[in-house]
């Protein structure tokens, strides 16, 4: 009986262990961005965000420059931001390596489905 209660606990460590690892991998291989607290905010004077007219408020979008924005687009609803309930600054897949503003706005503003 003895036999059997060392065999189960070492089959219980090692599914354990196999756990953990499995864990490890998976956090080693997330971006970087994923797992940082925050990353740099996108201004509107980056090269990335001018050829997309990116503003940090999308009332202060240029009309004549966009007649297809209006103000309910905003990158909080947009398909390629990863905006959390409440947040004022997440990732986007258009500027990676930076957050944009939940309140802006670019013309690849594409509503989320």
């Amino acid at each position: 009986m003895s036999e059997i209660a060392n065999t189960e606990s070492r089959r219980q460590f090692l599914k354990l262990a196999a756990g953990t690892a499995t864990a490890a991998v998976v956090v080693a291989m997330l971006p970087r961005a994923a797992r940082a607290g925050g990353l740099p905010h996108l201004t509107p004077d980056n090269p990335a965000a001018q050829a997309l007219g990116y503003v940090d408020n999308t009332k202060q979008v240029n009309q004549s420059k966009f007649p297809n924005h209006t103000d309910a687009q905003r990158c909080a609803n947009c398909a390629f931001c990863q905006a959390k309930a409440g947040s004022s600054w997440a990732p986007c897949q258009l500027f990676p390596g930076n957050d944009v503003n939940t309140n802006g706005w670019c013309s690849a503003h594409k509503m989320k489905a």
